[in-house]
């Protein structure tokens, strides 16, 4: 059980990081080039853009990474207090 607490309680985290930053590169390589991110179509335009954040944009990713993450930590609480056999 503690394994798995520890699974879900590290792989959502990195896997939001990780598609965070795969969409942080796109978003430098776009502004270093001198155009705006359209945060909602994912392209680079000419035309300045609103930001819109991740919440608003990815709410069952977000959310969900979180509660996944809530889940591992409940299961590792268990596994640390649990007995080993």
């Amino acid at each position: 059980m503690l394994r798995l607490g520890l699974l879900l309680l590290i792989v959502p985290m990195l896997a939001l990081m990780g598609v965070y930053f795969w969409e942080y590169s796109s978003v430098r390589e776009c502004t270093l080039s001198g155009g705006h991110w359209d945060y909602l179509e994912g392209v680079c335009s000419d035309t300045p853009q609103p930001f819109v954040s991740w919440l608003q944009r990815y709410p069952w990713l977000v959310n969900g990474g979180m509660l996944l993450s809530l889940i591992g930590l409940a299961l590792c609480m268990v596994g640390l207090y649990t007995k080993r056999r």
